[in-house]
């Protein structure tokens, strides 16, 4: 309903606003499709801001729906996808601002491509089909390499000139497949399995060059994944650009970003490991050089050392020690001996100052009777007793003619003086 209105009777903004606040509540839910330009989850909010663009025309408008909603979006709702959403308009009078709440977003287009993807990638995850531990490594050196790749393609001449630029003796076995389309992955499928079964492949690179999302769908392709996994060979994924991210690079055991990435990772460059193996032998020699540089200088060390450079020199020094202790032995001994001589001499005017003999030779005699027995005492004799006498040099024999006492003898004598 039009508003009643004049330059002499102007409608103020508030009815303004109010009206069109009511027009639009009067539009009830909506589906609308465009494409998703902005999202925006600010910490702490349970409301997602989100601005859905026209696909066509520059025109956009405001969407917001719960976080419960957009988290529960499998796969999660990204900027650049298509999609439908089920929305109440509003119109916020005091900001004069027009917005959607969303109540129901669905994928569409390549959105519900990239959503089946996704769920293909969360069932095969949950197998554990990309388990890294089944990931197997490349040989260093393949004697064969296998190429599955369209006839005549770009990425077919991109591996195969820059692996035989990188490593001129690297042999190829090409098997044909149409890589697009509702026939290729089948086809795919069977030229790995024949290039499996070669026991002179080493290892097998599947190559596409860039394209859609629906022209990569192949390679995410259930089958084909699960063929990629049973394989003997180990494959490496090069499908599209680096921005392109098929399945089958999560369960290849290498991906490369791009065909010609395979080819540098498949084979070694010849120059680089020629280099290589030139500075490692010049490190090689190097550390020996230098081994045998630090054991000269140790033995010249040891050379240099005056026992060994004039052996000599330790026997004559040995010498001068030997004739110091000899004469030092000799000097202890003969004070030793001059000692115990010393001592010799003290003992022996001892003995002979103890000596019966030393009293003898001082005039004295002794007495002994024809027993041998020494007479201490006049008692013991009696006239015509023989005794021998013994002086210091030799005996005197003779007879007792007469016997005195000691005590007779000190006694006065009694005769008259003349």
């Amino acid at each position: 309903m039009a508003l009643d209105t004049s330059p002499e009777q102007p409608a103020p903004v508030r009815q303004v606003a109010n009206a069109i606040s009511g027009w639009i509540d009067r539009l009830g839910a909506v589906w609308v499709e465009g494409q998703i330009a902005q999202l925006s989850r600010r910490p702490g909010l349970q409301t997602v801001f989100l601005t859905l663009r026209d696909s066509v025309a520059d025109i956009s408008v405001p969407v917001t729906c719960s976080r419960t909603l957009l988290d529960s979006m499998n796969p999660p709702l990204v900027e650049g996808a298509s999609v439908l959403v089920h929305a109440k308009p509003s119109y916020y009078a005091n900001r004069g601002t027009l917005s959607l709440h969303a109540r129901e977003i669905r994928m569409v287009g390549l959105g519900e491509l990239l959503a089946q993807i996704e769920r293909r990638r969360q069932l095969l995850a949950a197998e554990g089909l990309f388990d890294p531990a089944l990931k197997r490594t490349l040989p260093f050196l393949p004697g064969k390499v296998g190429l599955v790749t369209a006839p005549r393609s770009a990425a077919e001449r991109d591996v195969l000139d820059l692996a035989r630029r990188r490593w001129p003796a690297v042999g190829f076995a090409v098997a044909h497949a149409t890589m697009q389309g509702p026939r290729a992955a089948g086809e795919v499928m069977e030229a790995l399995a024949r290039l499996d079964r070669d026991e002179t492949v080493d290892v097998v690179v599947i190559a596409r060059g860039g394209g859609s999302v629906e022209d990569l769908l192949p390679f995410s392709d259930e089958g084909l994944l699960r063929a990629v996994a049973k394989a003997r060979t180990p494959v490496v994924s090069a499908i599209g650009h680096e921005q392109d991210n098929p399945l089958l690079d999560l369960v290849a055991d290498v991906r490369a970003a791009t065909p010609t990435d395979a080819a540098k990772l498949v084979v070694p460059d010849v120059a680089a490991e020629a280099h290589a193996v030139a500075s490692a032998r010049e490190r090689l020699r190097s550390l020996v050089l230098g081994a045998v540089a630090r054991e000269q200088a140790g033995l010249d060390a040891l050379r240099s050392r005056p026992a060994l450079a004039d052996p000599r020199t330790l026997v004559d020094r040995r010498t001068e020690e030997l004739a110091t202790f000899r004469e030092r032995a000799r000097r202890t001994l003969r004070h030793a001996l001059d000692r115990a001589s010393d001592d010799i001499g003290h003992q022996r005017a001892r003995a002979r100052a103890l000596s019966p003999l030393a009293t003898l030779e001082r005039g004295y005699a002794v007495l002994q009777d024809a027993d041998g027995h020494v007479v201490t005492s006049v008692a013991g004799l009696a006239g015509g007793d023989a005794v021998s006498v013994r002086v210091v040099d030799g005996r005197v024999h003779a007879d007792v003619t007469s016997t005195t006492t000691a005590a007779a003898a000190a006694a006065p004598s009694e005769e008259p003086a003349p």
